[in-house]
């Protein structure tokens, strides 16, 4: 059951407006100074925050760089299941939605004899602008 905008307390608010308006994700200690100002004082209220619009899926971790960032697609139900395709140069980030990933994983564990909890996938590379500006009159530039 997810949470509408006007449930949320002070600073979860506060830390979801912060992390809409990043075009890259952000660390805790980063949220942290950014939102002294209007009333966050401690890392723990950051956490706090943090941990709850992940539970309701507004956030998502980035787990490699212990960063997190807002989900831009409604409803979204992905608060322990998360894919992401992470441009190495600029670090934008994309959500992956497929709803067969799951599903996909869950069978292959299956054919492992593992059982499939859930995944936490990223996927690095090289976006479609920065790509552009990489090819410079027919050649990579390096």
């Amino acid at each position: 059951m997810a949470l509408s905008a006007e449930k949320l307390t002070n600073n979860q608010q506060t830390v979801l407006d912060l992390l809409e308006k990043s075009k890259e994700p952000l660390k805790a200690y980063a949220i942290l100074y950014d939102t002294q100002k209007k009333g966050i004082k401690a890392p723990l209220q950051v956490y706090r925050a943090l941990d709850k619009l992940i539970e309701i899926g507004k956030v998502h971790k980035i787990e490699s760089r212990n960063s997190y960032i807002a989900c831009e697609h409604k409803n979204c139900n992905s608060s322990t299941s998360t894919s992401f395709l992470i441009c190495e140069t600029c670090d934008q980030v994309s959500e992956l939605t497929q709803k067969n990933l799951p599903s996909y994983f869950a069978k292959q564990s299956e054919q492992a004899d593992f059982k499939y909890a859930k995944h936490n996938l990223e996927i690095y590379g090289v976006c479609k602008d920065c790509s552009k500006s990489l090819v410079v009159g027919g050649k990579i530039d390096h």
